[in-house]
């Protein structure tokens, strides 16, 4: 899944480079250089997670605020961050984490038994399961991987919050451990989304393939000037429509924050109104960070 040699010519010698298939970047990496998520490695050639187990956010959260609307409401759920992401979004709500590296990044080591240990001590103070969240945790793929088969055995939930930005072939191989996710939604223009470093397209089939499988739930985080016009977001909304009419929708509020502290935060009344808009083809819209 992320391993696929290439050769190239350096300095009149030719070299091998493995290739990460994790996301659509493809990273082409020399023996024990880091990819452009700074959380994988090419290792002996075979690309790892670095940050494998580095664990530098945990919180017992309400499901609502991953957010999750209508998936288990009222209860709370285990929610735990690594480092690194494969997106650079110069309005990053957790940047501390997601733009740094292994050098950058503080946080203690933890298997997958002893996480999932500490989020079945939890269940009697109503939580359900493992958020993986924070950073973008799919840069930590195999971690994810390993505790979401953990969970499962003990009966708990998986929730992953994800940019989406990933390969069709690794996330449906996690789809099946997964019980819900929120997946951003960034924008509707590739335009946008090359400003960020991402794939629009890819991301709107990860929503499509996600659906499949398990609980969606899709956030936006409505930029002035960048995102907000009335015809980008009934083109969203009319396009999540088509795929699921009943997929819940959550448009937030911006807050100026990492390197776009030059704008003003969103008007409460354009997410009002927007949401609105968005209503003419889902039937179910939140207004966050209002």
């Amino acid at each position: 899944m992320c391993k696929r040699s290439v050769k190239s010519m350096k300095g009149g010698i030719i070299v091998s480079k493995i290739v990460c298939q994790l996301c659509p970047h493809h990273c082409k990496l020399d023996q024990d250089e880091i990819g452009f998520c700074r959380a994988r490695i090419n290792k002996s050639d075979v690309i790892e997670a670095l940050n494998y187990g580095i664990v530098t956010a945990i919180s017992l959260d309400p499901i609502e605020k991953k957010p999750l609307r209508r998936f288990f409401p009222g209860t709370k759920i285990l929610s735990v961050g690594s480092f690194g992401c494969n997106l650079r979004c110069s309005f990053c709500q957790n940047y501390e984490i997601s733009m740094a590296g292994i050098e950058e990044a503080h946080g203690r080591r933890m298997s997958p038994e002893s996480l999932v240990n500490n989020a079945i001590r939890l269940v009697d103070e109503g939580n359900i399961g493992l958020a993986y969240t924070y950073n973008e945790p799919l840069v930590g793929y195999e971690f994810v991987r390993d505790c979401a088969k953990e969970i499962k055995k003990n009966g708990l939930k998986n929730v992953l919050v994800t940019n989406g930005n990933f390969c069709e072939e690794p996330i449906r191989e996690i789809l099946p451990e997964i019980d819900a996710l929120n997946i951003d939604l960034k924008a509707f223009t590739q335009a946008f989304y090359k400003k960020i470093k991402g794939d629009l397209e890819t991301v709107k089939q990860t929503i499509k393939i996600a659906s499949e499988y398990s609980h969606v739930e899709v956030t936006t985080l409505i930029i002035p000037g960048e995102n907000d016009s009335e015809a980008e977001i009934r083109a969203l909304s009319q396009w999540l429509g088509s795929v699921n009419k009943t997929i819940p929708l959550h448009l937030s509020r911006f807050f100026p924050r990492y390197e776009m502290v030059d704008r003003e935060a969103t008007e409460v009344n354009e997410v009002y109104h927007l949401a609105d808009i968005a209503r003419e083809s889902l039937e179910f819209v939140y207004a966050g960070n209002c």
